[in-house]
């Protein structure tokens, strides 16, 4: 189980990435230091306390000022743990931050407020928040941002890394480890920061392979269906959502909101917030801000007819 939003929850959860093996035990380190100091300061003053205390005797104690001694191998002691810590820390980010020199990524994540667009370099595949990824092979993520400053931090994974406006970073990815992972935007970025979650389902390489050739593929021209999916689809058309959605093999080519290519084969809406169930689609379309108060999906006046061929049309983009 993922940790979303305490850091420290690195020591006690299972690390996926070799990266997040290092990390852990560089935090490790730096717990048992802290932890050597903070015990030896109070030590001292405990001590200090009881043996120079006032014994019910006349006037004041003797007074003691300085040791030359003591200075000198405390300075030496702190110098020797500083340059301790130079080191691994050092060490930690030669082995979690590989040059990329050149490298075209795997994977280009873009954050959104407030939603993750994934898209596949090598196949052309894009998802929305539901991020897939190949276990055992070393990728690379380039990311980005649309508007503000969001940050990708997922806590098994063990890095951090700024989504930032206007400029590019990357990481790299070994995931050891099938399974879903848990994680979330860790720099505030609006209204509904708190909801921006990342799920990452990595798989293993043929699963993974054969996903991201179906989220490549674009709908079928005329997708078989009932009346009120053909009216969904005409809706769908008219009501302008084209100007913000994509859906592949269709004339809808917007960029503003989430791919809905595949949007039925996704488990959860609204980066997480809700399952992706015809009954949350529905309620999604009829209100958006009462679901996801300040979301940039404007409210239509529609007809609870029209939401359920709405809702129709988009159960079959699978």
């Amino acid at each position: 189980m993922s940790c979303y939003l305490n850091q420290y929850c690195l020591l006690f959860s299972g690390s996926a990435t070799p990266g997040a093996d290092a990390l852990d035990l560089l935090f490790i380190y730096y717990l048992i230091a802290a932890a050597f100091v903070f015990f030896s300061v109070v030590g001292f003053i405990t001590y200090i306390l009881l043996r120079y205390r006032n014994r019910d005797e006349e006037g004041e104690p003797p007074q003691v000022h300085g040791s030359t001694k003591v200075e000198v191998s405390l300075t030496l002691l702190a110098a020797a743990l500083v340059g301790l810590f130079f080191y691994l820390t050092v060490s930690t980010m030669i082995k979690t931050n590989k040059p990329v020199n050149g490298q075209t990524p795997d994977l280009v994540i873009t954050g959104h407020q407030w939603w993750w667009e994934a898209q596949y370099v090598n196949t052309g595949a894009i998802t929305a928040n539901e991020i897939h990824v190949p276990v055992g092979k070393r990728i690379l993520l380039r990311f980005k941002s649309a508007d503000v400053i969001h940050s990708w931090w997922v806590p098994d994974f063990g890095q951090k890394m700024d989504v930032i406006p206007g400029k590019t970073n990357h990481l790299w990815l070994q995931v050891e480890k099938p399974g879903l992972y848990l994680g979330a935007c860790s720099e505030f970025c609006g209204a509904q920061h708190a909801w921006m979650r990342i799920r990452v389902i990595a798989q293993s390489p043929d699963k993974f392979q054969r996903w991201e050739q179906h989220q490549a593929k674009a709908v079928a021209a005329s997708i078989a269906g009932n009346s009120i999916t053909d009216m969904g689809r005409k809706l769908f058309n008219q009501k302008t959502c084209g100007n913000c959605h994509t859906i592949r093999g269709t004339k809808n080519v917007g960029k503003i909101g989430p791919d809905l290519t595949h949007l039925a084969s996704r488990k959860t809406l609204l980066t997480g917030m809700v399952k992706n169930t015809p009954q949350n689609l529905h309620r999604w379309i009829h209100d958006p801000q009462r679901i996801k108060e300040g979301a940039h999906m404007p409210r239509f006046i529609l007809e609870k007819k029209q939401v359920d061929a709405l809702v129709s049309y988009l159960e079959t983009l699978k």
